[in-house]
């Protein structure tokens, strides 16, 4: 059976970590490091200037996994650089608490998991939902189904492929299954936030400090996009290059003829 690593950015105990790996094992060998504690919107971070540790703990099902003090990114170049004896045949990240759509994949520790495994020369799959009633049935059946739909995409990763420098991102509607409308893949869209999403409060003393991410995004109605197929109720699902090159704006960019200093 192929190996399979699961990890996240929100942290090793959280279930849908769990339900992940749950929902991998019947199809292959699933080894858990994840971070012990929340990383959320900590995009690619590595840590590079201090010791990282790694621990063996037991999940909630009594399974056996291991938690990191790094990030979400060095959990997945632990793996790959041999710290739990097996390199992994593919990476799933998640399901994450929140949709990673649009411009969002570029704050995202989930996606960055994705794209540590890619830059490290296996497939990386991040996944994503969005519950609001955490700790209920609806939450957990919304955990699981995202979980179930992500190894379906793990089977066909791991049977084809997937190209150079390209991992996928999938979202699923935080939604009852009898309301899903079925799955489409999708480019990323647009997400528009309100410009002023910084919040100024002041602490006992007068001092001030800031709220910084609050606002509600607007999300285009496009199905053929990640933001509006999970919109409308689709699965979304988006292969995402690492190669972030404008390719139609570099002859433009040529033609501006800027010229480096002559020594």
């Amino acid at each position: 059976m192929p190996t399979i690593l699961v990890t996240n950015d929100d942290g090793v105990f959280t279930p849908g970590l769990l339900a992940l790996k749950q929902a991998l094992e019947p199809i292959a060998d699933v080894m858990v490091l994840a971070p012990e504690r929340n990383w959320s919107a900590s995009s690619h971070i590595k840590t590079m200037h201090k010791p990282v540790r790694v621990q063996s703990t037991i999940l909630s099902d009594g399974s056996p996994a291991y938690s990191s003090s790094g990030s979400p990114t060095d959990c997945v170049a632990l793996v790959m650089g041999g710290v739990l004896g097996v390199v992994p045949d593919l990476v799933v990240a998640g399901v994450n608490a929140g949709h990673n759509l649009g411009i969002d994949v570029t704050y995202s520790g989930t996606v960055a998991c994705a794209m540590e495994a890619v830059i490290k020369g296996v497939p990386g799959i991040a996944v994503s939902t969005s519950f609001f009633a955490d700790g209920t049935e609806d939450a957990h059946q919304v955990r699981r189904m995202a979980a179930e739909v992500a190894r379906n995409v793990a089977m066909q990763v791991l049977e084809r492929g997937l190209p150079p420098y390209t991992l996928m991102n999938l979202n699923v509607p935080g939604v009852p299954a009898s309301l899903l409308q079925g799955l489409r893949v999708t480019r990323m869209g647009h997400r528009h936030y309100d410009a002023n999403e910084v919040v100024a409060r002041h602490d006992p003393y007068g001092r001030p400090y800031y709220w910084l991410g609050g606002s509600n995004p607007e999300d285009e109605d496009d199905l053929d996009t990640d933001v509006g197929a999970v919109k409308h109720g689709y699965v979304s699902l988006t292969p995402i290059s690492l190669d972030m090159t404008n390719y139609g704006f570099l002859r433009e960019l040529q033609e501006w003829g800027i010229s480096s200093p002559v020594r």
